[in-house]
This record gives C-alpha cells, structure tokens and sequence, in this order.
C-alpha cells in the first residue's frame, strides 16, 4: 500500500483509515519521508502515542514545536512561550496559573453565559434557512466563547476567527493564505494579545488576560511576551478544535437520524455521545514531539533529534482499544479516545468544549425542530485540522 500521510490531499475525504489500519497491522512505528528532504516517524498505535505522550523527559514539546514542519525561526521563538511547546520545568507553574480558568467550579459558573451565548446564536435564524453549519452555528459559539473568556470587544470577534482559521488551516486554498500572509496573523495575534495585556496589567479585572498578566509564575510575573503567545494559543485552540466537534459530530448523527432523534428524546445521554464524536471525529490528527536523546519505540531505534508524530486520528480507532472501532457507538463506554491528547499537554480546554458541546446540543435540540443535510460537506485541506469547512443544512426552528 502506498503511505502518504502527510499530503492534506490525503484528508480531503476525512481521516485515511485504510493507511491508518494498515500501518498499525503493518508498520507502527512508520519512517515517513517529508517534502522538504528530511523524514519523521509516525507512530499509529493507541499504546505507543500513550507511552510517548507520558514520557516528556525523553520526548521534547519544546524542540522545534509541534508541527512536522519547520517553523519560521521568528515564529519558532513566538512559540516557545505556548504552554503547547513548553517542556517542564517551565510549562507546569504556567499551566497551573492558567488551569485555575478551567476548574469544574469555574467552568459550572461559566455554564450560563455558555447557554446564553448558544441561544444568541441560534435565535438569529427565525424561519426555515439553508446554511453553511460550520461558519453560521458550530463556529460562532466557540469564537463566542473564548472572546468573552477574554473578554475581547465584540468587533473584534471575526479578526480573531480569521486570524485563527489563516494559521491552522494554512493548507486549505480558501481558509489559508501565501506563508508570509500566515506568519502575519500569528504576529499581528500575538500583536494584539500584547497590547491587552499592556491595557489590563495592574487593573484588576477579573476577565482570563487580567489573570494571567497580573499572575506570578515561579516569582516573576507573566510578562506581556510570554502572554502574546499564550494568547495566539488560546484563542486558536478556542476556535478551531471545538468547531470540528460539534459540526463533525452533528453531521455523523444526520448519517444515523435514529441517534439524532435518541440524543433529542434523551439529552442525559449527550456527555457519553459527546466522548464518541471526540474520538469520531478527533479533531486534531497528530501532534509531533522531538526525541532529546537515542531511545527505542517498539524495538525500533530513534535517534537524538529524530522527529516523532503521535497520530491521535489513528490511535482512537485502533482494534487492540476499541471493540467495533469503524462503529460510531453513542454508548460507547469506557472511551479513551486520544482527541484532547495525553499526559502533561492534555489539552487546558477539554472540559470547557465538553461543556461548549453539550450545552450546545441542549439547546440545538430546544431551539429547532428539525435539521437536513442539503448537500455532501466538505473537509478543511490539512494534515493537522480535521473538519469541515462547508456542511450545507436547512435548519427549521420549533414553532
């Protein structure tokens, strides 16, 4: 079987099961070459992308970042102060000040402001209409949210989705740009992410800026550098990712309208249904890490240097984890789906888009009484995003 799984072209019809299956069955610690003249390996199986994920002291987030590609060197430095490519002893006391965001007693205050902001966006529709799901519904309550979070003016809330969409979905020709257009949105972000916290330092609020800007970490306060990048990864990880669920999660529930209309009879069974779309759907394909020393994976040696991807679209569909995995099973339990990662970067936000979905099923299922599928969706150009960027529906509100 021919492998390529690092062409976006290789995604364009969602996740490339058959390369995946055949290289967990086959070759799980895969050599792959890359474009640019040098290779990575790529690792398929649930067990390894565990092990590797646990193990950060052999395994550097650090090191050239997290994508497969290299990094322009300007951006390389902008990106070290992400808590996504910081390796310990850095990145804990930082996590920890941030992490105070997104505790349980937190995230049930932030629950009605959720609710409110998903009803907003629903009520916009009155009367039967034929939209795109991804941009009129799945996309704005995450933009929404994470804004409000920030507490970032509200004309400011399509620069931030645009800014976010021409970094991650690079690849796509209608979501991405030229690199030199890519590499400004990061800086022009991280631009306005510093001059919001050279406005809030010392001011006292109580938004998640003037908590980290005004926060000392390890006795030094975070300083409006560290917070630019720290911003640029919020704010994308708070557009992107959540997006992919809930769209990519509704559009496999219109594939089975008997589960659709299950969810709707039964919302109490939506955090259990809501772990499967994550591990469906998984809305990251892999994240990369860089071995800092000569090591082994599977018997296979890796050398200082060598770059490794833990492809998470694999690993939540691998036979040796996951009875039946090529069925989307709404009761799926347990489930330990690798969506939001593993380890010391389990993703900040997980219980905050767990509560983002959810909420916004609960009030999908309240606010309209029927939705249909208009037209076959089609899937953002990238080896690294996975979802949709057009998913036509017509949606009829309830009388």
């Amino acid at each position: 079987m021919k492998i390529d799984v690092y062409d976006p072209d290789s995604y364009t019809a969602g996740i490339p099961h058959a390369q995946f299956a055949w290289l967990r069955a086959n070759d799980p610690v895969h050599w792959h070459e890359h474009p640019a003249g040098y290779g990575y390996w790529v690792l398929t199986r649930h067990a390894d992308v565990l092990s590797v994920s646990r193990d950060f002291k052999t395994f550097s987030a650090e090191r050239g970042f997290v994508m497969v590609d290299d990094l322009p060197p300007d951006i390389l430095e902008m990106t070290r102060n992400q808590l996504l490519g910081m390796d310990p002893p850095r990145h804990g006391p930082l996590r920890r000040a941030v992490i105070t965001r997104f505790t349980s007693r937190m995230l049930a205050a932030l629950e009605p402001q959720v609710r409110q902001i998903a009803r907003d966006v629903m009520a916009q529709i009155k009367k039967p209409t034929e939209v795109n799901f991804v941009e009129s519904l799945a996309g704005d309550l995450p933009t929404a949210v994470i804004c409000s979070m920030l507490e970032i003016p509200r004309d400011m809330w399509g620069q931030i989705r645009h800014w976010s969409d021409l970094q991650t979905s690079s690849s796509d020709p209608d979501l991405g740009g030229t690199q030199e257009e890519v590499t400004q949105a990061s800086v022009d972000m991280g631009t306005y992410g510093f001059e919001l916290a050279m406005q809030r330092k010392e001011q006292g609020g109580d938004d998640l800026i003037s908590l980290l800007i005004n926060q000392e970490v390890e006795g030094h306060l975070v300083t409006e550098m560290e917070f630019a990048s720290l911003f640029v990864q919020l704010t994308v990880a708070g557009n992107e990712t959540t997006r992919g669920l809930i769209s990519s999660g509704m559009h496999q529930l219109l594939q089975q309208p008997e589960l659709l209309q299950q969810l709707r009879e039964h919302p109490e069974q939506l955090p259990t249904a809501i772990e499967e779309m994550l591990r469906w759907t998984c809305p990251l394909h892999y994240f990369r890490r860089t071995a800092v020393s000569d090591t082994e994976i599977r018997g296979q040696k890796i050398s200082a240097g060598d770059r490794v991807v833990l492809m998470y679209s694999s690993a939540n569909f691998d036979e040796a984890v996951f009875a039946d995995p090529m069925t989307f099973d709404i009761t799926r339990d347990p489930n330990p789906h690798m969506a939001f990662g593993h380890g010391i970067h389990l993703c900040l936000g997980a219980n905050l888009a767990r509560m983002e979905a959810r909420v916004f099923f609960e009030e999908f299922f309240s606010y309209f009484a029927s939705i249909e599928s208009t037209g076959e969706p089609v899937f953002i150009r990238s080896n690294s995003i996975h979802g949709y960027k057009d998913m036509p529906v017509l949606l009829t509100p309830a009388a």
